[in-house]
């Protein structure tokens, strides 16, 4: 490859990577997935929308420990929590959530 092409790659490549911030932004959340009790507790809200009460109990955590988390994962914007009377239903925020695991586990079982 000439050197002429080398720069135009790395002149192209250079002018389309995102901005500090965006790359900051997107390390943080998948930061998030990198817990595997947060993990769980979305492949839990994928299945089916849960009080932190259900969730402690399918995990066999404490509601507390539960609660901790779903915070950061709320933080994240990657759970919601909707008031039904006196308690909170949560579900993912959005098909995002749903599309960044199963991208996940399709490339986990690929391996296999």
């Amino acid at each position: 490859m000439n050197e002429e092409k080398v720069v135009d790659n790395i002149e192209y490549v250079k002018s389309r990577l995102p901005e500090d911030d965006v790359v900051y932004d997107l390390a943080e959340v998948f930061k998030v997935f990198g817990d595997s009790t947060r993990t769980k507790i979305l492949s839990c809200l994928q299945i089916r929308d849960l009080n932190v009460g259900e969730m402690a109990e399918i995990l066999g955590m404490s509601i507390s420990a539960v609660s901790h988390q779903l915070r950061i994962l709320r933080g994240a914007k990657l759970v919601k929590g909707e008031k039904q009377g006196k308690e909170v239903k949560y579900s993912l925020d959005d098909d995002h959530v749903t599309k960044i695991m199963e991208c996940g586990l399709t490339h986990i079982n690929e391996r296999e």
